[in-house]
């Protein structure tokens, strides 16, 4: 026989499950990372008491002006994050939440994360210096590139490793700086042959780089919409998919002269 529960009461024994698994959900560590704007580091500067780019066997020049690489700082890997963080992320825009599969490879410890983003770094500091060289034509040069960044991991600096690298060879080829005297900052991977690849946490990035103090920031094109999300006030877009276009940019941006692409 069973007996007839009152409505009130049927409302708490249903309700104790329901706040069980918040209670659960709330201490629990859940699959995210929280990021925010990270460091941003002047390319054509000194990191750390050491220049980024130092090049010989070739004569370099003086510039002026900042081509800034930018970071977003996320959670360690092995740090918890809980439903608290989550939900105080969520209502910031200074802040993202982001799968942690997607910051860091999954199944592997912090030592060999670590390992990991060293390594993308140092293949993507290869393929900017390459792709630079390609550009100027210099490939077949005795040219040499040191690029040194202390503390950055990953591939995402590429694009403002190569535009450093043509800025000290180069500039616009007719004796200006491809900044123009601004302070530029910008992300993107690159290949050898110049390709520019999407990076994620741009809107986070375009923070950093306001901060800093920018005014013009480069991204690559198919990442437009996320840049524009949470854009800063005073910030321009450019969209690039190629070195070449991204020079090109900077040269119309510095002469006034043709057009320069916007998101």
């Amino acid at each position: 026989m069973l007996s007839r529960l009152t409505r009130p009461r049927a409302v708490a024994v249903c309700a104790l499950p329901v706040v069980a698994l918040l209670a659960t959900a709330a201490f629990a560590p859940l699959p995210f990372s929280v990021a925010q704007p990270g460091l941003t580091a002047n390319v054509l500067g000194e990191n750390k008491g050491d220049p980024v780019i130092t090049i010989s066997g070739a004569p370099t020049r003086d510039t002026s002006g900042e081509l800034r690489m930018t970071t977003i700082e996320a959670t360690s890997p092995d740090t918890d994050v809980r439903l608290g963080d989550v939900i105080d992320a969520w209502f910031r825009t200074d802040k993202a939440v982001m799968p942690r599969d997607s910051v860091y490879p999954s199944g592997r410890s912090t030592r060999e994360i670590e390992q990991y983003n060293t390594e993308q770094m140092k293949e993507s500091q290869d393929a900017a210096t390459e792709a630079a060289l390609n550009y100027l034509d210099l490939n077949d040069k005795n040219i040499k590139v040191t690029l040194k960044l202390a503390d950055v991991g990953g591939p995402s600096a590429g694009l403002l490793f190569s535009l450093g690298i043509i800025d000290k060879l180069n500039g616009t080829g007719a004796d200006d700086d491809l900044t123009g005297g601004r302070t530029i900052a910008g992300t993107g991977t690159i290949d050898a042959a110049g390709k520019v690849g999407a990076v994620g946490g741009v809107s986070l990035k375009t923070q950093a780089a306001k901060r800093d103090g920018a005014t013009v920031f480069l991204v690559p094109k198919e990442e437009c919409s996320d840049a524009k999300a949470e854009l800063p006030k005073g910030l321009r877009l450019i969209p690039v998919t190629t070195l070449k276009g991204a020079v090109g940019a900077l040269e119309a941006l510095d002469s006034g002269k043709g057009s320069v692409p916007s998101c």
